[in-house]
């Protein structure tokens, strides 16, 4: 009996043990974190790799600037492997991939010898298509930027006409860009509209720049209805106001908002319009300082960072676990 009861104790003990271990390796696997070098990544200052998406299946793509200060655009692999490219016609910065689907198609954007912001689409075989939004500048800076891509291939984005003002374009599968103003955007220098996010459903998030410099929501639906918002409290001055950052399948958005006092706070949106506001703790009140959400996942988990007190910036992620 006493022999029974010993076995019993030690295969407890060792059951506990077990559960340590696997629970610490869960953990680890959980926190773990990989950093990784595209192959010709220079390592002087302001050279090196950055990371700007990622596919549902851990397909990275981003920019490496080189040895030399020049951009250029490469794939990750899951399994570490990498492709790098050029953009055809590239100048200083030969090719940066924004956004990546489930499929592998990445939208992104290069500037030519002149400094002009060209949008590109590269096909998982490695096809590369270059495109212009229709009225987009030629001079300095000027031009298009394809920031992001849905499953379905269509590419949102903005272009930097010839007075330097924003406008936002939809880029269908085929090729086809529909442009589009949201009413009561400013038509001064760096005014117009901005947009952050496509969602599966061709949904876009943004804001706009008005006349006053005041920054505005809105969400323009699949069929082209833009719906403008404000978050109560948003300040009113120039540079203050509400931003759309991203959005989900289920239409959520979030987004911040800078107050009289130039500070940032968070907010929700919901599909039926419903705002609710958020501070993460230790965000600061000062001008500059506060909450700003980036990101949101399907489930709704939100994924941002906020700058203290002392002006020190830090994650936060709300709903996510």
């Amino acid at each position: 009996m006493a022999a029974g009861t010993a076995l019993l104790q030690v295969l407890a003990v060792s059951l506990v043990t077990l559960c340590f271990v696997l629970s610490a390796n869960a953990n680890e696997r959980k926190t773990a974190i990989i950093t990784f070098d595209a192959p010709g990544s220079g390592t002087g200052a302001f050279q090196g790799t950055q990371g700007l998406a990622i596919s549902p299946n851990g397909t990275i793509t981003g920019v490496y600037i080189d040895s030399g200060s020049v951009g250029h655009g490469y794939v990750r692999a899951r399994d570490g492997s990498f492709i790098t490219f050029d953009v055809p016609g590239a100048g200083p910065n030969r090719g940066q991939g924004e956004s990546i689907n489930p499929a592998g198609t990445i939208a992104g954007l290069y500037l030519d010898a002149n400094f002009v912001i060209h949008g590109f689409v590269r096909a998982r075989d490695g096809a590369i298509t270059t495109f212009d939004a229709p009225g987009a500048g030629t001079a300095f800076l000027q031009g298009t930027l394809a920031y992001n891509i849905n499953p379905a291939g269509v590419i949102a984005g903005n272009y930097i006409d010839a007075s330097s003002v924003s406008h936002d374009f939809v880029r269908a599968p085929n090729g086809a860009i529909t442009t589009y103003d949201v009413p009561g955007a400013g038509t001064g220098l760096f005014q117009g509209t901005y947009p952050a996010f496509i969602n599966p459903a061709g949904t876009v998030p943004g804001e706009y720049l008005d006349a006053s410099n005041v920054w505005h929501g809105f969400v323009r639906a699949p069929n082209g209805a833009i719906t403008t918002f404000d978050v109560q409290g948003a300040g009113t001055g120039a540079f203050q106001g509400t931003q759309g950052t991203a959005i989900n399948p289920a239409g959520t958005i979030p987004g911040f908002y800078i107050d009289a006092s130039s500070a940032n706070h968070g907010f929700v949106r919901a599909s039926n319009g419903a705002i609710t506001t958020f501070d993460a703790p230790g965000a600061g009140t000062g001008s500059g300082q506060g909450t700003v959400p980036s990101s949101i996942n399907p489930a709704g988990a939100i994924v941002g960072y906020y700058r203290d007190a002392s002006n020190v910036f830090h994650g936060f992620l709300l709903g996510g676990e």
